[in-house]
């Protein structure tokens, strides 16, 4: 008993004494970190000197007293090093204390859990013009900035913080700033991310693409914008081109391109095989199908604005690469805070370098068209083929603030395509030349200004020119066809908006455009000069009533523009057009929207001969007369409903189109009516719906639209008949798939045909009574096509070259089943007074692979 009592008391003296060395101990630990002016009382006594400073300069500074430095010229260079004081020694005993009034420091920016480096936030030093971007590890450093100044560091999603300088100085090294993320209660969500990263249907129902964030899509390693909007419901190209876009079943010349402001005549490349534009230097990209704002005129099937980056650079950015079929460079070089330069450059290698790609393409644009005659016997005729063939396109654009609320931006771009084609028929030994030479130069201004904080404006001023030489040698050098399209436009626009209320806005403009456009024609066998000039002068002002409201329930936008036309050879017209744009909460998760537009054009492309210019660039520009060729007017009404919860998307949208003024020469035709010239109009009737489902790395789509789309010309027996562009039923099945750094895509496209002429069957198809004998033909459009179907796939890896360079790689596969579609077919009569029945075919298989870097 008495040993266990021992040994209980022994125990309670053990507990009782690690208790009071802990307390000790802790108590040491605290008493270590002591303000800075006792420690330098201390210092005094301990060594017997004295120390000169101002009081407050020391004030609210602490030191944890350093362990294991015993000279006092150690201890004064760890009070330098810690509080960036200078100490001076006047001689053995005293020395002076002072702030440094300018200071260096560092920092890494790191988000609320430190987790995460924020690269590319902004650290401004309040009161100076001192400003830096943190890099890829969130790191930055300042060098001789004031001691007294504070910090403000922000980034988009973050709140905005403020640091004293003083408070980064008493941590040592380079101290972690922790960013909190911004976290807003927002009302219900309409506006609609889908398909792919990058693209946004806002709430006025136009469809918005941010290149720079910018995902993945079948068939797409880079993202070619004019390809990129074919993605969208409603948007097809029944030739597989970006220069003839069909926008609910209208033709090419009835979408008004823009580039910063400027109307744009040329869009492709490879005659029409790839967008013109450079995607890297695009910032932005707006499609409007319907219910337009009224300061866009022009365009009665769509609107489709490209934009580039339109702030100053705080700092150099770039990049280049390289697919196989051409290279580009790209970059932003800030100059001053206040002026900045960006400019892009691509070329083709295509007149050097043959790759499979640039072989499918060139089969694709010069292709052994299948020739049959009526009997269904093949010509078996011989080419030798030869081209030469090459691409450039170079955009700049200088940016300058003037301050922060007048801002100039200067814009140009140049785009240019040449071609030399020969072609021998070896059977009939006769050789044919075509020479082609396409360019595009545009340069443009623009002034924004923010006169109050209720009132802005923005002019915009362009001067724009399009040319199209081309040069045909039939037969030998035998005979020679000489053709020219030009057109030149001038424009000054201006565009005002005045906030009523934080609800209500107003915007008034007005535009002033000028269109001029030269045909000329030059035959030598027979002879034959043709040259036609005309001028189009358009005055436009418009209004515009902006509202939204508190909670978003309800978001519209109604308004008129007032056209007054002169063509300066023939008429006057005024056209009034009113345009609406309503978007409503009915529910939960839903949301309905009603758009409504009048518009009108001046401007069409006339097709030309199949054979001419081997078929390639037939299209020319012309001018409306109100004689051959009235004023292009639409009318467009849609509805649609959009849901949308837990990245479950469906979209659901009807609409009806009508487009008067419309010749037979603008829209394509191959049979009689090719070159009639006859007026009439289209009506379209259609759905458009899109479903999809996205996930943290995936996203999966279906879409699906039906349209009927009818003629209607008087003088035409039917009156009424399917329109060369009626693609009844069109659907789209597509996923794209994110692996850490690796995207993968894939997708089916599937159309029934488009509809086409046949010949009168048996001996009754060729009329002798003419000569030349022509064709007779059934009924417009009686036939179809067969359907459509293609297959792509595509893959992206993104990894680092070092530090501070970025690069990626990519892969795409076009026709993955390597199925052969045809796009067209049409008929004629050759050298013997046959039928020739001609069938063009889509791209076969093709693959492409590139390589890029950015920094």
């Amino acid at each position: 008993m008495l040993g266990t009592h021992y040994n209980k008391h022994l125990g309670l003296a053990l507990v009782f004494l690690f208790f009071m060395f802990c307390n000790i101990n802790a108590q040491e630990k605290q008493r270590t970190s002591i303000d800075l002016a006792y420690y330098l009382k201390l210092l005094e006594t301990q060594y017997d000197i004295k120390f000169s400073y101002i009081d407050k300069d020391l004030d609210g500074l602490t030191i944890v007293v350093p362990e294991n430095l015993n000279a006092i010229e150690e201890i004064i260079q760890y009070i330098e090093g810690t509080f960036r004081i200078e100490a001076e020694k006047l001689n053995d005993r005293y020395y002076t204390l002072s702030k440094n009034s300018r200071v260096n420091i560092c920092g890494i920016v790191l988000d609320n859990f430190a987790d995460n480096t924020v690269t590319g936030a902004t650290v401004e030093v309040l009161g100076t013009d001192v400003a830096k971007i943190t890099d890829n590890n969130g790191s930055f450093s300042l060098e001789n900035i004031p001691r007294n100044a504070s910090l403000q560091i922000r980034y988009l999603g973050y709140v905005t913080k403020y640091v004293k300088i003083e408070t980064l100085l008493q941590q040592r090294g380079c101290p972690k700033i922790l960013l909190a993320q911004y976290y807003e209660q927002l009302d219900e969500v309409f506006v609609y991310k889908y398909l792919t990263s990058g693209i946004i249907k806002e709430k006025d129902a136009s469809i918005t693409l941010n290149t720079a964030k910018f995902g993945i899509l079948p068939g797409l390693i880079e993202p070619d914008i004019l390809q990129t909007v074919q993605a969208l419901p409603g948007i097809k190209s029944i030739d597989e081109t970006v220069s003839d876009i069909n926008v609910r079943g209208g033709t090419n010349d009835q979408n008004l391109i823009l580039w910063n402001g400027i109307k744009m005549y040329q869009s492709g490349h490879f005659f029409g095989l790839i967008s013109a534009f450079n995607p890297y230097q695009t910032d932005k990209v707006t499609v409007y199908k319907n219910g337009t704002p009224t300061n866009f005129g022009d365009g009665v099937s769509s609107v489709i604005q490209m934009e580039t980056g339109n702030s100053v650079p705080e700092s150099f950015k770039g990049g280049g690469g390289f697919n196989l079929i051409s290279g580009d460079v790209y970059a932003e070089i800030p100059v001053s805070n206040k002026l900045g330069v960006q400019f892009s450059a691509r070329r083709s290698a295509t007149d050097f370098l043959s790759t499979p790609t640039y072989k499918q393409f060139i089969n694709r644009a010069f292709q052994d068209s299948e020739i049959t005659l009526q009997n269904n016997s093949t010509v078996d005729d011989e080419f030798i083929r030869d081209e030469d063939f090459f691409f450039y396109d170079f955009s700049g654009k200088i940016l300058y603030n003037l301050n922060e609320d007048h801002k100039i931006r200067l814009s140009a771009i140049h785009i240019k395509n040449n071609l030399k084609f020969e072609e021998t028929n070896v059977s009939a030994n006769e050789t044919n030349i075509s020479l082609l030479k396409q360019d595009n130069i545009s340069v443009g201004g623009q002034l924004q200004s923010s006169w109050t904080d209720k009132f802005s404006s923005h002019l915009n001023i362009y001067y724009s020119r399009y040319n199209l030489d081309a040069q045909n040698v039939f037969a030998n050098q035998v005979q020679q066809l000489f053709q020219n399209n030009q057109v030149t436009e001038n424009a000054l626009k201006l565009d005002t908006k005045y906030m009523l209320t934080d609800e209500l806005s107003w915007s008034n403009g007005y535009q002033y455009i000028e269109t001029g456009i030269t045909n000329a024609t030059i035959i030598n066998e027979p002879d034959f000069n043709s040259e036609i000039k005309g001028v189009v002068r358009t005055h436009a002002p418009y209004s515009q009533v902006n509202y939204n409201s508190p909670e978003n329930k309800f978001i519209g936008r109604i308004g008129a523009r007032f056209n007054f036309i002169e063509n300066l050879n023939t008429f006057k017209k005024v056209l009034v057009e009113p345009r609406i744009n309503l978007n409503f909460k009915l529910a939960n998760y839903f949301r309905a929207e009603v758009l409504g537009e009048f518009k009108s054009q001046t401007t069409n492309q006339i097709i030309d001969l199949e054979q001419n210019f081997l078929g390639i660039e037939k299209r020319r520009w012309i001018l409306s007369n109100d004689k051959s060729l009235p004023v292009t007017k639409s009318k467009q009404g849609s509805v649609g409903i959009n849901y949308e919860k837990n990245n479950f998307y469906v979209g659901i949208e009807g609409f009806y189109k009508n487009v008067d003024g419309i010749s037979t020469s603008t829209q394509g035709f191959q049979n009689p009516y090719q070159f009639s010239g006859e007026i009439g109009s289209y009506d379209v009737k259609g759905v458009e719906l899109l479903i999809n489902k996205k996930g943290d790395n995936y996203s999966t789509w279906l879409s699906y639209a039906y349209n009927k789309n009818n003629y209607t010309f008087d003088s035409i027996v039917p009156q009424s008949f399917p329109n060369n562009l009626d693609i009844r039923h069109t659907i789209t099945f597509a996923s794209t798939y994110t692996y850490k750094d690796l995207k993968l895509s894939i997708g089916l496209n599937y159309r029934t045909g488009k509809p086409f002429t046949e010949p009168v069957d048996g001996d009754e198809g060729l009329d002798d009574d003419f000569v030349p004998p022509r064709i007779n033909f059934q009924s417009p459009n009686n036939s179809r096509l067969p359907d459509y179907f293609r297959a792509d796939a595509s893959a992206i890896y993104n990894f680092q070259l070092s530090r501070n360079i970025r690069a990626n790689a990519g892969l795409s596969i076009l026709n993955l089943t390597d199925r052969k579609n045809t796009l067209n077919k049409y008929y004629r009569v050759n050298e013997n007074d046959e039928i020739e029945t001609i069938e063009n075919f889509s791209l076969g298989i093709t693959p492409n692979v590139s390589f890029r870097v950015s920094f």
